[in-house]
């Protein structure tokens, strides 16, 4: 059960980044405007936040096995739809069909693993290990895309995780019987939680991707957030008074760890998300550096992942996952800290002092703090509200992450 979570998350986080080095080789390629090209990232990121709350309920009541099939098959087509894209509104159009897969898939691998492991240590080292996955996947995507955009062509940044896809696919249904996974059969879909849920969050999302390109006076920014948050308060109401099964049932909220650990999980990823994807556009447009060279630019940032995901676990335990959280977002705030700062050198920065080290700050921090915040918010959940929760905390560093792009 856990190589498959990784399995998942991996392609998961890897496509969310792996994109970042192609982009202005996919603007020659297809003709994308200036305007346009960011939409390669947040046509992805829009419906990834917009459908995990509905991903992390179809968990609950469908099934872990036949999500973690649904969610990978439509990931891995998608993907291959977006390597086969011959035009900018082609290959927008299937980055949104795989952040659809993206939502249905990510909150299935962390059920998975809430669901199998029990509440103490022995959770604390698979998170941990699950963590340490995800944020090899993050700075292995700028590297990889790097050498795959130089030597073989940007397509194939998208179709390198079809064999994947496809051989995560195969072992999922011979490994995991149909009765394995998680039972489903939990209750129904609300399908007036989730029609509300996903329009008012893409909304919300959409609202603050515009604002970049038109302002927030702008009549299609304020309109489109004031119709986004208008929703997701009759969400709110429905999902308290008017609904038996909830799709993000109100009493995740009473519970202090899991309101606490949200709340973090956004505050967080508005700098981490926004740091991989500035970082690319500095090495690449103000130091003039080759996609291959601006990937493995990454490299020290990426290290750093690797070592905080993977120590988390043991100093989690130790400290508690209050104190811990603060320790490793200290150190990875004086990592963004030095990273903003050095920015402004500009060319004439040297990339060790400006890039490699604070960057390795960063990545130690952020990814280290990963870990006790999943723990804190799938503490306490009963397993029949794991998916909902999973859901939650996917959602929330989906929409911090968009926010701070």
């Amino acid at each position: 059960m856990l190589v498959l979570a990784c399995v998942g998350t991996f392609v998961v986080v890897l496509d969310a980044t792996i994109v970042s080095v192609a982009l202005p080789d996919i603007r020659a390629d297809l003709g994308y405007s200036a305007a346009a090209l960011p939409w390669v990232v947040n046509a992805y990121t829009l419906a990834f936040a917009g459908f995990l709350l509905l991903g992390g309920r179809c968990c609950d009541v469908y099934g872990l096995r036949r999500m973690l099939c649904l969610g990978m098959a439509f990931f891995t087509a998608a993907g291959l739809a977006c390597g086969l894209a011959t035009s900018p509104a082609m290959l927008s159009a299937a980055r949104a069909a795989q952040g659809l897969g993206a939502a249905l898939l990510m909150p299935a691998t962390l059920t998975a693993l809430t669901a199998t492991f029990p509440e103490g240590p022995r959770r604390a080292r698979v998170l941990s290990t699950w963590s340490a996955v995800g944020g090899v996947a993050a700075t292995a995507g700028p590297v990889l895309g790097g050498v795959l955009t130089q030597w073989l062509g940007w397509r194939w940044v998208f179709l390198v995780n079809v064999p994947l896809g496809i051989a995560a696919v195969i072992v999922t249904l011979v490994v995991l019987a149909p009765r394995e996974g998680g039972p489903g059969g939990r209750g129904r879909l609300d399908v007036v939680g989730a029609v509300s849920a996903t329009s008012g969050l893409a909304a919300v999302v959409f609202a603050v991707m515009r604002s970049e390109s038109t302002g927030w006076a702008s009549p299609s920014v304020w309109a489109v957030l004031a119709v986004g948050i208008l929703v997701l308060g009759l969400f709110l109401v429905h999902q308290a008074r008017w609904t038996a099964d909830a799709l993000l049932p109100p009493g995740l909220f009473r519970l202090r760890s899991v309101s606490s650990a949200n709340a973090v999980m956004f505050l967080l990823t508005l700098g981490f998300v926004a740091t991989l994807i500035l970082l690319s556009f500095d090495m690449q447009y103000v130091h003039g550096y080759s996609p291959l060279r601006a990937g493995a630019g990454f490299l020290p940032i990426g290290i750093g992942m690797m070592i905080g995901a993977r120590t988390a676990g043991a100093l989690t335990l130790r400290l508690g996952p209050r104190r811990a959280v603060a320790a490793y977002c200290a150190l990875g705030a004086v990592g963004l800290t030095a990273l903003a700062a050095f920015a402004t050198t500009g060319a004439d920065g040297s990339y060790w002092p400006t890039v490699a080290i604070p960057g390795t700050l960063f990545g130690i921090g952020t990814a280290a703090a990963f870990t006790p915040i999943t723990l804190a918010a799938t503490a306490g959940v009963p397993s029949a509200r794991g998916g909902a929760a999973a859901g939650l905390l996917n959602t929330v560093r989906q929409v911090g992450g968009a926010v701070g792009l």
